[in-house]
């Protein structure tokens, strides 16, 4: 009975050591493409160091200190679709995809302000400035104009998003709008474009029509000149040639002799 209570001793013993080695010594490794920060959770230095860690394996300690993990690779975030209104009130959805970095000197900065980890401001902040930045400026443009001038819009919507996003320490590199007009909107330019269309082809079958006319004035007058040129030509004594050339030399049974020569005594 002794010996059991020794080793039950021994056990809790061993094991209150090891939950205390928990709570006081841990070691953390930072991945490569990462940044590390220590935050303080007791005492007048709460809050985040200056210091931030570098890559590699960091100790502290769990009770009294926290280490966090922010990746500075590139990010890929697809986000859910979403409505914008354009200045005339038309409805269009943007379904984006954004890829950014984060600036791993803001880091620090960026957890003091926010205390979130980088999925959390992917849904939470990121997501609100993209949303704001394509209502602002979406805001801006009729809807017609918006479709026909998306890619300034986009520049717009990307310049902006640049701009905000900068402040906060999160590096923008590229979206994809997949921006979807309203179907009201789309069967207007749809309808738009057969007008233009049958215009188009009305006013070509016009001008063939023109052209056709006019090259048949151009063939009728070089007929009527041709003709008025070979009658001016005819004069007696040619038809009075082309006939004689022509003749058999066979004179009508019945009838008058034709006169093939004028009397000269006469």
């Amino acid at each position: 009975m002794k010996h059991i209570r020794i080793y039950l001793i021994g056990f809790i013993t061993l094991a209150l050591l090891i939950l205390s080695f928990h709570w006081f010594v841990a070691v953390e490794r930072i991945d490569a493409g990462c940044v590390g920060i220590r935050v303080n959770l007791v005492g007048n230095n709460k809050g985040v160091d200056d210091i931030t860690e570098v890559t590699g394996w960091v100790f502290y300690m769990p009770l009294f200190t926290a280490i966090y993990e922010f990746p500075v690779y590139t990010q890929v975030k697809d986000y859910d679709p979403f409505t914008i209104n354009a200045k005339d009130g038309s409805e269009f959805t943007v379904d984006p995809t954004f890829s950014y970095y984060v600036d791993r000197t803001m880091v620090p900065k960026m957890f003091s302000q926010y205390r979130r980890d980088l999925s959390e401001l992917e849904n939470g902040y990121i997501r609100n400035v993209i949303m704001d930045c394509y209502r602002i400026i979406a805001n801006q443009y009729p809807s017609d104009s918006l479709m026909s001038n998306r890619m300034h819009f986009e520049n717009q919507v990307q310049n902006m998003m640049q701009d905000e996003l900068k402040k906060e320490g999160f590096i923008f590199q590229q979206v994809t709008s997949n921006l979807t007009a309203p179907k009201s909107l789309k069967d207007a330019i749809d309808a738009k474009n057969r007008t233009t269309q049958e215009a188009i082809q009305s006013e070509n079958k016009l001008r063939q029509a023109e052209a056709e006319a006019r090259a048949m004035l151009i063939a009728a007058e070089a007929e009527k000149k041709a003709n008025d040129l070979r009658a001016s030509a005819l004069t007696p004594l040619i038809i009075q040639q082309m006939y004689i050339e022509k003749w058999d030399g066979k004179l009508p049974t019945y009838g008058e002799v034709p006169k093939l020569f004028r009397d000269i005594s006469k």
